[in-house]
């Protein structure tokens, strides 16, 4: 079954139609209106990890296994020592993925939860993008499913009390076909609950409907059958919706594709069929204001239905301590929802970390600027040139001019290389060796100033071989009880001390620490940036496009970065410096020793003599150096 990357260029057309006006020329930061962003003075890292699956030991992994068969991980195992040990590796924010509750296939009806449908259930563990209740959480990673709430909560806290900022998913875009919350706060109202459903479109409706016609549930095709085919009272191709509602991903068919998030429905903004935006748009010169401006606009303005719900939703979570959110499909939500949620948010916590999925590049000054976020993906840019140049058919040239064309909004732009929507590094569809990963961290996590994210198990080479029903190897499964083996092996029967990890997972994980240690504390990686790469191709010798250099500083910090992404070559050459970074660096005639901040086991001499300035530099296969100049 295909996964969401595979739906973006479908989503341009739903997305031309609802923000055709977010195109205007980018303006830079350095307008003297432009909103003081607060100063960040350190690095940024977070950590994602699938709650579902991180404290799960049972090595089963049944394909299509059952939660008794093949186990589950529960709030109560981030333990302190879990915790700590996860702040250790150098992180400061940890993305709890899979928190609120989702359609599930387990049956938890003896605590009053509705039985979910496999027909409109991906998986036997659900996706946790079809979200089933926003004012509760996911019934399986309880021990006791009462108290499912407060064990959250008492998880919000062990995190803060270990120096960890939590963030958990919202989805705006689409909720599960099923929804039903059983605990709406006083005042608020299920989405669709006052819906006319005799109209296709009204401003104030949650949802999209096809009157007179009910919803069908996808014809299978390729052999694919809910639950693997396993015989259950639900799995009766049939679903019962009238009328029909449209789809997440903006199918408007009454019976989807089965390619289709079928197991969701679109939630409505206040846009119409044909495009047209039935609420305020913001005035010229807006993007420019900060997020109080942005609140005080909305704040007497009639908006749609379904913005004053999520804003309730995100105020709540806020309110019980969550430090910020990863938004799904940003970009399928109108960006003035997005000034309207997000200065709500900022309201109440103006250290709130805001970070979407936005992957249409022309799309992305909107979204910061009018739509108040503060992170985006570095997706379609910078990870997809790094996966290409691990794979061994891209260039390390292509990687400054992305840096130039986001200069003016690289802060915003989070860095990764593995996410749940991605594929493992180590598996054979990407670079089929956790190594080849290390190069590029290295630039992933000092390039730009923006935050570094990792998924869990990457810093152990997890290599996602298990097939556990929905979906195929390669990414580790959202979809499916099961347990990712190399976090197995460094959980260790809850212990989180590596102990039954291979030397292999010991170093890499070792490698990881160093450089998020690094990245944190440093100066020099919140300031300034130059580009070695074009100057060298021109003036060294010998320099090819499997290696990147670049220089990054600060008042009291200076670096040198080179990466050297050939699995196979030691390469050995006269690093140049051009005299205009000599001058930005003061750098007087002289020699200079540089070390290596990773491991401290490599130096070499700057020699700076009238205007020129070289190191030398010998490199092995995938190894990197953060030298510092001294």
């Amino acid at each position: 079954m295909k996964t969401k990357t595979t739906y973006i260029i479908a989503f341009l057309l739903l997305t031309i139609l609802a923000c055709k006006d977010e195109t205007k020329e980018r303006t830079t930061l350095t307008d003297k209106t432009e909103e003081k962003m607060p100063k960040i003075k350190k690095k940024e890292v977070v950590y994602q990890v699938f709650t579902r699956l991180f404290g799960n030991t049972n090595t089963n992994n049944k394909p299509w296994g059952t939660l008794e068969e093949n186990g589950v991980g529960k709030f109560n195992d981030f333990t302190d020592k879990a915790l700590a040990e996860i702040k250790d590796l150098g992180v400061t924010h940890i993305w709890y993925t899979g928190v609120p509750h989702h359609g599930v296939i387990t049956d938890y009806s003896k605590y009053g939860i509705s039985n979910d449908d496999p027909d409109v259930v991906k998986g036997r563990a659900g996706s946790p993008y079809a979200v089933k209740d926003y004012y509760n959480v996911n019934p399986d990673l309880a021990e006791n499913v009462e108290n499912r709430l407060q064990e959250f909560e008492a998880l919000i806290e062990r995190s803060h009390n270990a120096g960890l900022k939590v963030l958990i998913d919202i989805v705006p875009n689409h909720v599960a076909r099923n929804y039903q919350s059983l605990t709406n706060p006083e005042g608020t109202t299920d989405f669709g609950a006052e819906d006319d459903k005799t109209v296709t479109y009204a401003v104030n409706n949650n949802f999209y409907y096809n009157p007179g016609e009910a919803f069908k549930v996808p014809n299978w095709k390729n052999g694919y059958q809910p639950l693997g085919g396993e015989n259950h009272p639900k799995a009766d191709g049939k679903f019962e919706e009238i009328p029909a509602k449209w789809t997440g991903n903006g199918s408007r068919a009454s019976q989807p594709n089965m390619n289709d998030w079928y197991e969701t429905v679109k939630v409505n903004y206040g846009i119409n069929p044909d495009g047209k935006k039935d609420f305020d748009e913001l005035p010229e010169g807006f993007d420019n204001k900060d997020y109080k401006a942005h609140y005080n606009f909305w704040k007497d303005k009639t908006v749609p239905s379904s913005w004053v719900k999520f804003k309730d939703v995100a105020l709540y979570w806020t309110a019980k301590g969550v430090d910020g959110f990863r938004f799904d499909m940003a970009e399928m939500v109108p960006v003035e929802f997005w000034s309207y949620m997000n200065s709500h948010i900022k309201m109440k916590n103006p250290e709130a970390f805001l970070l979407a999925e936005v992957y249409q590049p022309h799309l992305y000054r909107a979204y910061i600027k009018k739509g108040k976020m503060d992170y985006l993906y570095d997706k379609v840019q910078l990870y997809d040139t790094l996966k290409h140049v691990m794979q061994g058919h891209g260039s390390t040239y292509n990687i400054p001019p992305i840096q130039e064309d986001l200069k003016d909004i690289e802060h915003h732009m989070l860095h990764f290389l593995e996410n749940h929507d991605e594929q493992r590094i180590a598996s054979p569809d990407f670079a089929g060796n956790a190594e080849k990963g290390k190069p590029a961290m290295v630039v992933s996590a000092t390039i730009s100033t923006s935050p570094t994210m990792v998924y869990f198990g990457q810093e152990l080479g997890e290599k996602a071989e298990e097939d556990l029903g929905f979906g195929d190897p390669i990414r580790t499964s959202i979809f499916d009880y099961g347990s990712v083996p190399s976090v197995v092996r460094w959980v260790n029967n809850k212990q989180f001390d590596g102990g039954q990890s291979t030397e292999a997972e010991k170093n890499l994980r070792d490698f990881y620490k160093r450089l998020l240690n690094f990245t944190i504390t440093s100066d020099a990686l919140m300031g300034d940036y130059q580009d070695l790469q074009h100057y060298n191709q021109q003036h060294t010798e010998w320099y090819n496009d499997k290696v990147l250099s670049f220089a990054r500083w600060s008042a009291n910090e200076k670096l040198i970065i080179i990466s050297n992404f050939n699995a196979e070559n030691i390469y050995g050459f006269e690093l140049q410096l051009p005299e205009d970074l000599i001058s930005k660096l003061k750098l007087k005639d002289g020699d200079y020793q540089v070390e290596d901040q990773l491991y401290k086991n490599y130096t070499s001499t700057l020699k700076v003599e009238g205007g020129k300035a070289q190191v030398r530099i010998d490199i092995k296969p995938l190894e990197s150096f953060i030298l510092k100049i001294k």
